[in-house]
């Protein structure tokens, strides 16, 4: 529906003056935001943008009505209200939200099952987008066992990074130390060290390479 809405509002920039086109530039975010959270001088604004364009204050509608469906709590009640938003669309003038309604209301037994099942597959696909990310950034792998690898090292990381921000912070906690340093015999003795302050520790892991 975003892309619906990003549609309606360039075509009606583009068909007013240059006062009114300075009005519409960058108005993406305060027309999207939900209409109890915008702000006085938002709302001002927003009020001159739906009075000028009737194209924009239907689809300003069409949004805030779509916001209502999914705060229900029921499936009955987020029936009726989808029901009655796919047909104030395929009603209105906007043909770039025909085609949305056509799909929620293909889509409307998987949409409302969601209100009854708070499962998701949300987690998938975050997954499947971050491996296509990392794919992208490689641009590609020749080697099938080394995207494995390093897909299962990326997630491992991610997954103890978790681990450590949920983990209570100490006070003088030693956060980092100078490469030149860590050599083998340095990282037994950085294991073993106990927590200082930080001035007493640099003392001592610097004091062997300054004499």
């Amino acid at each position: 529906m975003y892309k619906e809405k990003s549609r309606v509002r360039k075509s009606e920039q583009k068909r007013y003056g240059k006062e009114n086109r300075l009005l519409l530039k960058n108005s993406k975010r305060i027309l999207t935001k939900r209409a109890f959270k915008l702000k006085d001088e938002q709302k001002q604004r927003v009020n001159a943008i739906l009075y000028i364009s009737d194209a924009l204050r239907e689809a300003y509608i069409l949004k805030e009505m779509l916001y209502e469906v999914c705060d229900c709590t029921d499936r009955a009640g987020a029936k009726a209200m989808l029901e009655e938003w796919i047909y104030s669309a395929q009603k209105s003038d906007l043909k770039d939200y025909h085609d949305c309604a056509n799909t929620l209301l293909n889509w409307q037994k998987g949409i409302l099952n969601s209100f009854e099942v708070t499962y998701t597959n949300a987690f998938t696909e975050g997954c499947n987008n971050k491996i296509k990310v990392l794919k992208r950034n490689a641009y590609g792998y020749r080697n099938f066992e080394r995207f494995r690898k390093r897909i299962l090292h990326m997630f491992r990381y991610k997954s103890e990074k978790a681990k450590l921000m949920r983990q209570p912070k100490l006070p003088h906690q030693f956060h980092f130390i100078l490469p030149q340093l860590l050599t083998k015999s340095l990282k037994s003795q950085v294991l073993s060290y106990p927590r200082k302050p930080m001035s007493s520790l640099f003392q001592s892991l610097l004091s062997p390479h300054l004499s």
